[in-house]
């Protein structure tokens, strides 16, 4: 059984892997803001092309059916998702002129850290992947070997954001699909995966936090750096208790007016106006008038448009009974998701205890779709977080011993 694990090739995991969507690095913010609030998926690939890609039908595309070329010429240079764009929307002079920032290329939000998107072939091995993802690696993107047939390319209309090169899509391998991978065989690994997080010593110290009354504007940073080490900012009392948390994975959920509100609300008010159930009218209209007392018009009108389209009316006959009613939400929350595709996040943060078994602590970060979970104490201290990067490092060192 452990030589049939290690035997495993990405292609494995990559069965049932849906196509990636993409955008050309030359494309403007506001055309990726486009693909992400009409994706299943929170990220978009990005990707450079040094030749003409031209559709099935002939014409033009920086993403569509690309025909002769050598598959150097074309590679995924990195992913952005919602996150990036509101992080760059809080820049003073992009909050002055949204409109404007919006029309810079894509590549302006691309994180100047190498390696955070690899190449991979269908080939590697689980191993080496495991590896490259502990270098750093956050995205693995591997070619899906079912290609397309010339007939079936003749009468199969192009998803205009899908990336297909002579015939081949693309997908990505995260650290979720590889954790997953592992659990469906954890038998292999008895008897680590009864072990305490804290007798395996993967519980790390070095967390991201902001206090509860703190402005969230204070997190921006420690937001972008979440984004890029797949974890969140926990936001605390004033003795270090864990409340909640400022998470990448619920900001993505959002739309790019929340910059908005990360610029002018307390850490504590932002996670109420993220939360699932729409942000409440008493704090649009706190988010709206601070905008104005900063002359912030370029981003208050951006805002103001954005919640009117999401069924919010300033003159609501009924203000007493609006005020602690969540508004409808706007872009991305007012389309039809499948459940399955995406969970809806919220601000509460997902907890663990010191003595949880390395197995309770990885399903529970499945179930609820993210790359860690918070360490606290009975009193509610919080005293670390477990990755799945950290996970990764136990079942690689034990790999090792069954190889």
């Amino acid at each position: 059984m452990a030589v049939r694990l290690l035997s495993h090739e990405l292609s494995d995991l990559c069965l049932g892997k849906p196509a990636l969507r993409s955008l050309s690095v030359t494309s403007t913010i506001a055309e990726a803001l486009e693909v992400l609030k009409t994706s299943d998926d929170n990220f978009v690939s990005v990707w450079s092309c040094d030749h003409k890609a031209k559709t099935s039908s002939g014409f033009e595309s920086a993403a569509g059916f690309c025909d002769n070329y050598d598959d150097d010429d074309c590679r995924c240079v990195g992913k952005v998702c919602m996150v990036d764009v509101i992080c760059y929307l809080c820049k003073d002079e992009n909050l002055v002129s949204p409109s404007v920032a919006l029309k810079e290329p894509v590549s302006v939000l691309l994180p100047k850290i190498p390696g955070l998107v690899l190449h991979v072939e269908p080939s590697c091995s689980l191993l080496k992947a495991i590896d490259l993802i502990l270098e750093g690696a956050q995205n693995l993107v591997v070619p899906i070997k079912t290609k397309l047939s010339n007939k079936r390319k003749q009468h199969q209309k192009p998803s205009p954001t899908v990336t297909v090169h002579k015939g081949r899509e693309f997908c990505w391998l995260t650290q979720e699909d590889v954790i997953r991978f592992l659990l469906s065989s954890i038998g292999l690994f008895s008897p680590v995966p009864t072990f305490s997080i804290d007798t395996l010593g993967i519980i790390s110290s070095e967390i991201l936090t902001i206090e509860y009354h703190s402005p969230a504007s204070a997190a921006i940073g420690a937001i972008s750096r979440s984004l890029v080490d797949q974890t969140s900012v926990a936001v605390v009392d004033s003795e270090g208790c864990l409340i909640g948390e400022i998470s990448p994975f619920t900001l993505a959920c959002c739309d790019e007016t929340v910059a908005a509100a990360v610029k002018t609300l307390s850490s504590g008010d932002l996670m109420a106006y993220i939360d699932c159930g729409g942000p409440l009218e008493d704090l649009v209209r706190v988010v709206s008038s601070r905008l104005k007392e900063r002359n912030l018009n370029g981003m208050l009108e951006h805002f103001s448009m954005s919640m009117s389209c999401g069924g919010f009316s300033s003159s609501s006959s009924d203000e007493e009974s609006m005020a602690a009613s969540p508004l409808p939400r706007s872009g991305r929350y007012s389309r039809s998701m499948s459940y399955s595709a995406r969970m809806v996040r919220t601000a509460e943060a997902i907890v663990c205890h010191p003595k949880s078994s390395l197995v309770a602590v990885m399903i529970q970060a499945i179930s609820h779709r993210v790359n860690y979970v918070w360490v606290i104490e009975d009193d509610c201290r919080l005293v670390g977080i477990v990755t799945f990067s950290d996970m990764l490092k136990v079942f690689r060192e034990h790999l090792e011993t069954i190889a």
